[in-house]
């Protein structure tokens, strides 16, 4: 059985071709049938010029329609893909129709909810075209989130709005709904669900200033970066709008703008990485693990479980856990597992341990679902084995893009011993895990592509060409050709 046993992503940043960091930064503000706003495009052109400067790779749309803006993020999506970090940043109109998020292009001629929903691009639009990002996700709204409208809009209200002093980004008492994005994703809002946005007095929106000058700041940590724009925006409204931000971003520590080393991850060991946060971060951090914040008691259970910090502490570590596991953090639940299996902190209990990785499984964590995977096609835990158990977690885990299960099932595929699967499963499999940048999976294709049955490699072939990156023979053949094909979809240049 060809399992790939390795448990973390691993990456060759430094051959990348691709940017390591991506951006699209849309910017609306000649609305032909609602409002003008004044400083959109003023934001959108300050966000690019400030990302640019800090590395990102950056595509800026101002005032499009509709249909061109639906093919720019179709076209970012697939750019995304081979990024460590993908953002987004939409300065313009924003509502939300039946608990769904919708950005309004310029050429809408919304007078309903209806028209909205059919000429808006929803906020699920912008989340899917950055969720395969390798490392982390970004969507940021400078759009309002006052009270939901009715089925019909008033019109008359609109024009009346855009007589007052200070213009706000939303049509007439519209507002955003909370999203639930994905692990991994953070979505952050311009203000609170039924507070305005406000466009500004001067050339740019409050929010936008806030962002401009804290995006650049190295070896600030992304939860505390926007933490610092929330309270700079507070100050700057006297409290009339509060930025807040929403997702669940996983327990490894984040920097936008790069951390000691330029890199946006210190170290691709958690605890290695929560271990290097600065001190005055620490402080936020344990602060913010005060006020229940589930994933800063990963971060301070991360500092405590490095075995070369003065602050090692595994029974420390196993409190914060079990705080943010109670409080439902799947990580936590994860992370608690293995103490319990591993008897690290706490007294070893398999039953407990195994009863946590359940618990974080159910909740989609692809890690623990990985880890089930193996427990019940292997036996473990006190678990028997229980094959087809097995199975049906591993391919759960490659659902939810898990690098090594998504290996592991392809080749289980290509063996035979999923039934109803096909060769053109595994190889869509193989062609998913390149595209996570794993460099375990990218060095298999490359130097033992013959594990793999000619039927999967064909397919995979067909896959690349599928994109754009093989134009050969379609023979299985993984000559020179193939290779360059396999470089290119991994992100890496000859």
């Amino acid at each position: 059985m060809r399992f790939l046993l390795v448990l973390f992503l691993a990456f060759l940043p430094a051959l990348a071709t691709a940017a390591d960091r991506v951006a699209l930064v849309i910017g609306m503000s000649d609305y032909k049938t609602v409002v003008k706003l004044d400083n959109t495009l003023n934001d959108a052109r300050g966000i690019s010029e400030t990302l640019r400067k800090i590395g990102f790779q950056v595509t800026t749309a101002l005032d499009v329609e509709g249909e061109t803006l639906r093919t720019i993020v179709d076209e970012f999506s697939f750019r995304s893909e081979t990024a460590d970090l993908a953002l987004i940043y939409f300065a313009g109109h924003g509502v939300e129709v039946q608990g769904e998020n919708f950005l309004i292009p310029i050429d809408a001629d919304v007078k309903s909810n209806k028209d909205i929903q059919r000429q808006g691009v929803s906020l699920k639009q912008f989340l899917a075209s950055v969720e395969n990002a390798r490392k982390m996700r970004i969507v940021i709204l400078d759009s309002c989130r006052d009270n939901p409208f009715g089925d019909e809009l008033d019109l008359a209200a609109l024009d009346q709005t855009a007589l007052e002093a200070e213009q706000t980004r939303s049509i007439g008492q519209t507002g955003l709904a909370p999203p639930s994005p994905d692990r991994g994703t953070m979505v952050a809002f311009a203000a609170r669900d039924g507070e305005r946005a406000l466009d500004g007095s001067g050339n740019n929106s409050p929010f936008a200033i806030a962002l401009m000058e804290n995006l650049v700041k190295p070896n600030l940590e992304i939860s505390l970066m926007f933490r610092k724009v929330r309270d700079q925006v507070l100050d700057k409204t006297g409290n009339q709008q509060e930025p807040h931000t929403y997702g669940s971003l996983s327990g490894t520590p984040f920097y936008i703008a790069g951390g000691s080393e330029g890199s946006i991850v210190a170290s691709a060991d958690p605890k290695v990485a929560w271990s290097d946060l600065r001190e005055n971060q620490e402080v936020q951090l344990a602060s913010l693990a005060n006020q229940g914040d589930t994933r800063s008691m990963v971060g301070m259970a991360y500092m405590r479980l490095n075995a070369a910090d003065a602050r090692y502490d595994p029974k420390t570590a196993a409190k914060f856990l079990q705080r943010a596991a109670d409080a439902g953090s799947a990580e936590a639940q994860f992370e608690l597992a293995q103490l319990y299996e591993k008897g690290l902190g706490v007294d070893q209990d398999l039953d407990r341990a195994f009863a946590l990785f359940t618990a974080s499984a159910e909740q989609g964590f692809a890690d623990a679902l990985n880890d089930l995977g193996f427990i019940y096609y292997q036996g473990g835990l006190n678990i028997v084995p229980n094959q087809p158990l097995g199975l049906e977690y591993f391919q759960k885990a490659a659902d939810v893009r898990h690098p090594q299960a998504m290996f592991n099932v392809a080749a289980l595929i290509d063996d035979g011993v999923i039934e109803g699967r096909t060769y053109k499963d595994a190889a869509e499999y193989l062609y998913r895990s390149l595209r996570t940048g794993s460099k375990d999976v990218f060095e298999l294709l490359r130097d033992r592509p013959a594990m793999f049955k000619v039927e999967t490699r064909k397919e995979l072939q067909r896959k690349l060409s599928q994109y754009a990156f093989y134009n050969g023979t379609i023979d299985g053949d993984f000559g020179p050709g193939t290779q360059r094909s396999i470089r290119a979809a991994y992100g890496l240049s000859d």
